[in-house]
C-alpha cells in the first residue's frame, strides 16, 4: 500500500498544528486522511518529546471522519472491541482484523474490476449484498468469539470454552466465508 519504503515524518506540535516534513508544510488531518488513501505512508511523532503517536492521530480520523457522519463501525463492533480490552484474548484482535480488512481489500478489488467491466449494465447488487451479510456475519461470530464469557460459551459443568476450538472454528468460518467469497466473485465475472 505503500509508496515509499522511507515514511513521511509529521511532527504534531503543542498547537496541535501537524507539520509535514517531507514537504515542508503544515497539514491537516483531512490531509492525512488523503495521504492514507493515496497509500503514502507517515508517521506522527510528538514534535516536544519525540513520542510516535501514529495511532492515536489515526485514531483521530477516523473518529473525525465518522463525525462527518462516514459510519463504518458499526456500534455494536465499536462496543465489541471496547470490551475485548484487558481481555485474555486481547493479543488475537490485532492480527484478526488485519487478516479480515486485507481480505476485504481484495473483495473490494474485485468488486470494482467487476462493476467497471458491465458499466452501462445493471449492477447485479444481489452479489455484493451477499457477500457484504456474510463478511458482517462472519465479523460479528469472530467478535462473539473473543469474549469467553459471553452468553452460552460457559459449558455445563461451568468451565470456559476451550480456546483452541474456538479458534479452529473462527479458521473453519474465515475458510468457508473465503471460499463462497471466491465462488461470487468468479460466478459475477464477466470474462469467466
Amino acid at each position: 500500500m505503500t509508496k515509499s519504503d522511507d515514511p513521511v515524518t509529521i511532527k504534531k506540535y503543542a498547537n496541535r498544528r501537524l507539520y509535514n516534513t517531507g514537504t515542508s508544510t503544515y497539514v491537516t488531518l483531512e490531509d492525512l486522511a488523503s495521504m492514507v488513501k493515496a497509500g503514502e505512508n507517515f508517521i506522527v511523532y510528538d514534535a516536544k518529546t519525540g513520542e510516535d503517536i501514529t495511532r492515536s492521530v489515526l485514531t483521530q480520523i477516523i473518529v473525525e471522519e465518522e463525525g462527518k457522519g462516514q459510519n463504518l463501525l458499526p456500534i455494536s463492533v465499536l462496543r465489541q472491541l471496547i470490551s475485548l480490552y484487558g481481555d485474555s484474548l486481547q493479543f488475537l484482535v490485532p492480527r484478526y482484523l488485519e487478516q479480515a480488512m486485507q481480505t476485504f481489500a481484495r473483495n473490494q478489488e474485485q468488486m470494482r474490476q467487476y462493476m467497471q467491466g458491465t458499466l452501462g449494465q445493471l449492477f447485479p447488487f444481489t452479489n455484493f449484498e451477499e457477500m457484504g451479510k456474510q463478511n458482517m456475519a462472519l465479523i460479528e461470530r469472530a467478535m462473539k468469539m473473543f469474549t469467553p464469557f459471553a452468553a452460552g460459551s460457559v459449558s455445563p459443568r461451568g468451565e470456559a470454552e476451550d480456546t483452541s476450538e474456538r479458534l479452529d472454528d473462527l479458521r473453519a468460518q474465515v475458510e468457508a466465508l473465503q471460499r463462497k467469497l471466491d465462488d461470487l466473485s468468479d460466478r459475477s465475472d464477466p470474462r469467466k
